[in-house]
């Protein structure tokens, strides 16, 4: 398995996503669109493929190349 292009690790489970990072702005990126973080520990966005770590959950600190992608959500 292939690392996500981009960890964003983040203090709350419900989060937000536009496809903006440090070299796209927000109105180059992609809808805005709110996932929620599940007992996993990470959430994959459907448009960027940003991961989504929360902080002090299941996934913070592990390798992010042997989780599994889904775009859905890390419980699919």
């Amino acid at each position: 398995m292939i690392p996500p292009p981009q960890i964003a690790r983040v203090s709350h489970a419900r989060v937000s996503c536009d496809g903006a990072n440090d070299g796209i702005p927000a109105s180059l990126g992609h809808p805005r669109v709110f996932l929620q973080i599940d007992e996993h520990g990470y959430f994959d966005c459907g448009y960027c493929d940003r991961r989504f770590v929360l902080i002090g959950g299941p996934a913070d600190g592990a390798d992010q190349s042997e989780s599994p992608d889904h775009p859905a959500g890390a419980s699919v």
